[in-house]
């Protein structure tokens, strides 16, 4: 035997190499997560998790959560750790932050109301369109909280590594297995659709999870491009027709063109750099 596994139920939640060294504690407290939802208390008093250090913006969301929700805003903490961990989303954006006045062309409103969630009962879908920059992944993963705090299953994975992993698992014959992974969350988002062209076997992999889960679950999708530059990506009128039938029959659609953020955030700090005399330069009487 040469790993360790750690199951919750007929899940597997981590793997670790086996040390033969005594007295040798090797473990991540993201993997007890899955153990920690069963028993909430865990996450204060669990040995292994003593002294575990989150980011301040983990802190931050707990004690927002906790004032909200009281008793239940730890449990909905844990989902959200569990949340990111089970699917790399890459950080905790809520919409709260999301300064909607840098762009106009956004309906504020529309996404109020989708944070509530009622589009994901109904099976809809959400497009958010625009250039580069202009905060798609900050809406798709403030509305991904939204839906996980009202305790529905989320999916976050851009487009080319989903595309990726679709390819390995094919190749690994776990497809299907795979495919009914994605076909089962209530929210499934697929970020950056439009950076990366597909190849044809990658398009037609990527077609069948939006035709899978066509009126049985919502999915969000966030690109660069309008729509009449999406069979670019999928190298086929037919192909991307099909798609896009499926994929906008229920949907709601949110315009996000407008300047890029980072790019205004990147001009602000070189003027400020332009602006603050050198540190080593001594003041002038």
């Amino acid at each position: 035997m040469h790993e360790v596994v750690i199951t919750c139920g007929a899940e597997i939640i981590a793997r670790h190499p086996r040390s033969y060294e005594r007295e040798d504690f090797v473990f991540n407290p993201l993997h007890y997560l899955a153990l920690i939802e069963q028993k909430i208390n865990a996450l204060d008093q669990a040995a292994p998790l003593a002294g575990w250090q989150l980011p301040e913006e983990f802190a931050t969301l707990r004690r927002l959560l906790e004032a909200r929700m009281g008793k239940k805003g730890k449990r909905e903490f844990v989902q959200v750790l569990r949340l990111m961990e089970v699917f790399r989303i890459p950080t905790v954006k809520s919409l709260d932050s999301f300064d909607f006045l840098a762009l106009p062309s956004l309906n504020k409103m529309l996404v109020l109301e989708l944070a509530r969630s009622d589009y994901v009962e109904r099976r809809e879908n959400i497009i958010a369109v625009g250039n580069s920059g202009t905060g798609k992944s900050h809406i798709a993963l403030g509305l991904g909280l939204a839906a996980c705090q009202k305790g529905l299953s989320v999916g976050f994975i851009t487009a080319s590594a989903l595309v990726h992993e679709l390819l390995e698992a094919r190749d690994d014959k776990r497809l299907l297995r795979l495919q009914r992974q994605l076909a089962g969350y209530r929210l499934l988002i697929i970020d950056e659709l439009g950076y990366v062209p597909l190849s044809p076997t990658g398009a037609e992999l990527l077609f069948e999870v939006f035709s899978q889960r066509y009126e049985r679950g919502s999915t969000l999708v966030t690109s660069n491009l309008p729509f009449d530059e999406w069979t670019s990506v999928f190298g086929s009128e037919r192909l991307t027709g099909a798609l896009l039938d499926r994929l906008t029959h229920h949907v709601h659609i949110l315009e996000m063109n407008g300047d890029s953020f980072r790019l205004a955030q990147s001009r602000r700090r070189s003027r400020r750099a332009r602006s603050e005399p050198p540190s080593d330069t001594a003041p002038q009487e």
